[in-house]
């Protein structure tokens, strides 16, 4: 017979729990048994379609890479056709990514990870960091190595994003803009 709970997808509603849990309480919070008892499930559940902790952790990791990458899309669609403009709104995405889910934010950059779910996290990280590749393209390389832009816009942003989300910045200590903390990039000749 097929019920609606058979119907349920029950990996996504773990999914769900947990980004729900990681939002509200943080990451020790994040268990297996809080997760089912929020998903409604039993607690054997997460373990079946996960095979552990790491391998939800990493599900709702590779589903964190998959909204980071809409944010910073969703700001670069925003910013136009200018090479400069759609950097700083990349830059812009990724900030307000951290300052609105610092707990996701913490853990897809920041979890090592045992199970990555078929290639889950790989790709959807990879699909992330293709979008600043891209980004980064008309821009000359800051040394010999092609990637060297988008590591120094990466290590930049990412950076800030982390000491922003420590409490670094006390208001005396602001950083600029990003606008002018990558004014020194050249476009490309």
């Amino acid at each position: 017979m097929d019920t609606p709970s058979h119907r349920r997808d029950v990996r996504a509603d773990l999914i769900a729990a947990g980004l729900a849990i990681l939002d509200e309480r943080g990451f020790e919070a994040m268990t297996l048994r809080a997760c089912a008892a929020r998903a409604g499930v039993s607690h054997a559940a997460p373990a079946h379609h996960f095979e552990g902790l790491p391998g939800l952790r990493a599900a709702i990791a590779a589903e964190g890479f998959r909204r980071f990458t809409a944010t910073i899309l969703e700001e670069r669609r925003k910013a136009g056709e200018d090479p400069r403009a759609r950097l700083e709104a990349i830059c812009e995405g990724y900030l307000r990514f951290a300052r609105a889910q610092p707990g996701l934010f913490n853990l897809v950059f920041n979890l090592t990870f045992e199970h990555v779910s078929e290639g889950e996290v790989e790709e959807a990280g990879g699909a992330a960091y293709a979008v600043l590749a891209e980004t980064c393209a008309p821009f000359a390389p800051l040394g010999d190595s092609e990637g060297s832009t988008e590591a120094f816009v990466w290590s930049l942003v990412h950076g800030r994003a982390c000491l922003e989300l420590a409490g670094r910045f006390d208001g005396t200590a602001a950083p600029p803009p990003m606008a002018t903390m990558l004014a020194g990039l050249r476009l490309r000749a």
